[in-house]
């Protein structure tokens, strides 16, 4: 496939180089302040379709151009309301995108279609003869032009319909309703599923945010997690073991809000997905419980297409890992497991067979050597499941010489892991489909960002999943989706026959940032991608999601909260899952995101937490930090290089496009910071530790210097921090605590250190001569 474009190769004409500081003024003007959540409310009521069309365009020879009146959109009248939306949705973005005027022309027959003029002709295989035979799965389109026709057939109804939507990206990237002459192009989809959560929050799908999915080619939401969609909470209100104590405190489910998302769902062709809540404990009573509670969901919720089968949330008898637990207790567990599975497979398919069954053991150790025991949980689960694999945790890497594996969801490894390629193989042994929980746009390796800006490494991702041909995808968990460019980049792959990224990407680059600016662009997006890739800090961690907003501290805090140091209750207990999570020092949110020190200086925390977000196992004798601190600013100076190309772009951009290519840089920007802050708090800590034991004044001295500048580069960063979420209120929101980070918690972190850069530090030079 060939994009049509007008748009010539060239670099930015600004120069190359642009600092912070020159981009902070710029930031102030284009961008206006905004609170908290305002992102959420532009989500949720700004239409999806906006002005795009570039006046300066025209039609260049060898281009089709939609005149701005006199053109139709012919369609089947009885086609379902999938269709029928579709089509009033590509009327619609004509007119607002694109300011031409199209009719709508709804005939009870196609014949006679094809020699229609000035016509969009939309339908399906079954309502135009002889057309799409090289569609072969459901979702597929093939979109053909000739003179004064285009003409979008479907494999199916939603296939027509992500054709139209096809169409839209397409005159989105030329900015102009112009398409090659010549197009004609078969698009079979990648995936028979592709579903996600939502960035708004846990239930959080109004229309306009079901609206973006569905054009950033997602066909199906995962909704209610952690509940049944009923809303039975027999395990969470009964149970007393861990994860069942966990469930406790997740919301209630009422299952009318479940109802109106299934219903609106289906007016943009998507499906609903949802868990099942159980702990089985492999006795006659409790199997009954489990087939009581399918039998209830199915009843009550018929199109549910399928049911996620969490070990977070579904499992037998006692909940955990199984680390290290012992190979009989272990092939136990999974065979009583996959019994519940098995139970829930049955009662579904003797309803329907066409619901899929998902189980996921996500919780069970995947690091590369558990690769046998994962692959036994495949051997168990009954043939008529689809399991549903986690891509890239546990996936191993190396940094000098030791070796680590991701600790959870990370972009820095492309995947898929070890254990995940062995259970890939299993399955396909057994005739099985594999689906796959994969980040595609986001991760938790930076969560508080809404996207990574990191496109070359995404795409070896997406072409690795075409690689295993998974079958089917969850993209996200509580990152959840938002509209964006990587997001965009995403729906492009997940057809056959997609243009060459570099193609791809140099249309966005130019769109986005202007013509001049399309190779700069391009060759920042390379360092971006080059930078996560040896990010050592993997998964849910401060560094990766609150370095931003996790002060220096250099002497214990006064506390802003409740504490139980002298009571019964166990203070450390408090701070954890059952206690609220929260430490009373800096309670701005989840304490497992806080990284605190042990002001008793008898635990080296920095030197515990790079051996934690890097899964390396070596001797105590061997330090880690400082491998980790290399690589985090061998990270943060790549993306430094990338940067100063990326300011330049933007300062260089439109006036017209000038908003919108400041709000790439603020994320970038804000990438780059959390990397230095994550290196700034840890090497603050190892010198402060270094300096409770330090005896010789010359030394303390010299180390006291040190933090003084580390002190004084924080403040400044933390500076900017607080302008870019001032700026643009997705910064900080993970929907899994809300805000991990806000404009007030980051001007709390600055009083914090503007106390200790000038009262603190002072005092401990005085101290120490």
């Amino acid at each position: 496939m060939v994009l049509a474009g007008g748009h010539p190769q060239s670099w930015a004409n600004a120069q190359t180089g642009a600092t912070t500081q020159d981009f902070a003024r710029e930031l102030r003007t284009a961008l206006a302040e905004e609170s908290p959540y305002a992102y959420h409310k532009r989500l949720t009521e700004t239409p999806v379709h906006v002005p795009r069309r570039d006046a300066a365009m025209v039609a260049k020879p060898g281009e089709l151009a939609i005149a701005n009146a006199g053109w139709k959109i012919v369609y089947d009248r009885r086609s379902s309301s999938v269709l029928q939306n579709g089509v009033e949705d590509f009327r619609d973005y004509l007119a607002r995108s694109m300011q031409v005027r199209v009719e709508v022309d709804a005939r009870d027959s196609l014949a006679g279609a094809q020699s229609l003029t000035k016509s969009i002709v939309v339908g399906t295989r079954g309502q135009m003869q002889g057309c799409g035979p090289a569609l072969n799965t459901p979702k597929g389109y093939e979109i053909v032009a000739s003179p004064e026709r285009l003409t979008v057939c479907g494999y199916d109804e939603r296939g027509a319909m992500f054709g139209l939507f096809h169409l839209e990206e397409r005159m989105n990237l030329r900015e102009a309703p112009y398409l090659p002459a010549n197009l004609k192009t078969a698009r079979n989809s990648l995936h028979q599923t592709r579903m996600v959560q939502s960035w708004m929050g846990w239930m959080d799908f109004p229309d306009m945010q079901l609206a973006h999915m569905a054009h950033n080619g997602f066909d199906s939401v995962f909704a209610s997690v952690y509940t049944n969609p009923n809303g039975d909470r027999t395990t969470a209100d009964n149970s007393t073991d861990f994860y069942a104590r966990l469930m406790f405190r997740v919301r209630n489910q009422d299952p009318a809000r479940v109802h109106d998302l299934i219903n609106r769902a289906k007016r943009f062709g998507m499906k609903v997905y949802t868990p099942i809540i159980y702990q089985y404990m492999g006795t006659p009573e409790s199997e009954a419980g489990l087939r009581k509670l399918v039998r209830d969901i199915i009843r009550d919720f018929p199109d549910i297409q399928g049911y996620v089968l969490l070990t977070e949330g579904f499992w037998y008898k006692k909940w955990g890992g199984l680390h290290g637990a012992p190979k009989e207790y272990v092939e136990d567990w999974a065979r009583n497991w996959t019994k519940a599975v098995g139970i829930v497979a049955e009662e579904c398919h003797r309803v329907n067979p066409a619901i899929e069954i998902l189980p996921w053991e996500y919780n069970i150790d995947f690091r590369p050597q558990n690769a046998p025991t994962k692959r036994f949980f495949i051997q168990q689960l009954p043939q008529d499941s689809i399991p549903m694999l986690t891509w890239e945790n546990g996936k191993s890497f190396e940094i000098d010489g030791m070796q680590g594996s991701l600790r959870d969801y990370s972009l820095s490894q492309v995947g898929p892991a070890e254990v995940t390629d062995v259970q890939i193989a299993e399955a396909r042994s057994r005739g099985m489909k594999v689906y796959s929980k994969v980040d595609t746009f986001a991760s938790w390796q930076y969560g508080t960002i809404p996207y990574l800006p990191c496109p070359y490494q995404w795409y070896k991702r997406y072409k690795a999943l075409e690689k295993y041909q998974v079958n089917g995808t969850l993209e996200s968990w509580s990152s959840g989706f938002g509209p964006h460019f990587i997001a965009e980049l995403r729906a492009w792959s997940a057809w056959t026959d997609a243009p060459p990224l570099d193609e791809l990407l140099g249309a966005i680059a130019a769109r986005d940032f202007g013509a001049a600016n399309r190779d700069t662009v391009m060759a920042a997006w390379k360092h971006f991608s080059q930078a996560i890739s040896t990010v050592p800090d993997t998964g849910p961690n401060m560094g990766t999601n609150n370095a931003v907003g996790n002060p220096l501290f250099f002497q214990e805090p006064p506390v802003r909260t409740a504490t139980f140091h002298h009571s019964w209750e166990d203070h450390a207990k408090w701070m954890g899952y059952f206690g609220g999570g929260l430490n009373p020092y800096w309670p701005f949110t989840v304490s497992r995101m806080v990284f605190y020190p042990d002001f008793t200086n008898k635990v080296n925390k920095a030197e515990q937490y790079a051996r934690s977000a890097t899964g390396v196992q070596v001797s105590k004798d061997v330090p880690l930090l400082p491998v980790f601190l290399k690589y985090l600013r061998r990270s943060a100076d790549e993306m430094e290089e990338g940067l100063k190309l990326y300011r330049a772009a933007a300062l260089a951009s439109p006036a017209s496009k000038r908003q919108k290519a400041v709000r790439e840089v603020v994320i970038a920007e804000q990438l780059a910071r959390m990397m230095e802050s994550d290196q700034a708090i840890l090497e603050f800590e190892d010198l402060r530790l270094k300096l409770a034991t330090e005896r010789d004044t010359g030394k303390a001295a010299s180390t006291l210097d040190r933090m003084e500048r580390i002190l004084r580069d924080e403040i400044a960063r933390t500076e900017l921090s607080l302008l870019a979420a001032t700026r643009d209120s997705r910064l900080g929101f993970q929907f899994e605590q809300d805000y991990v980070y806000t404009p007030y918690s980051l001007k709390e972190k600055l009083v914090l250190m503007r106390e200790t850069l000038q009262e603190h530090l002072p005092y401990a030079r005085k101290n120490a001569k």
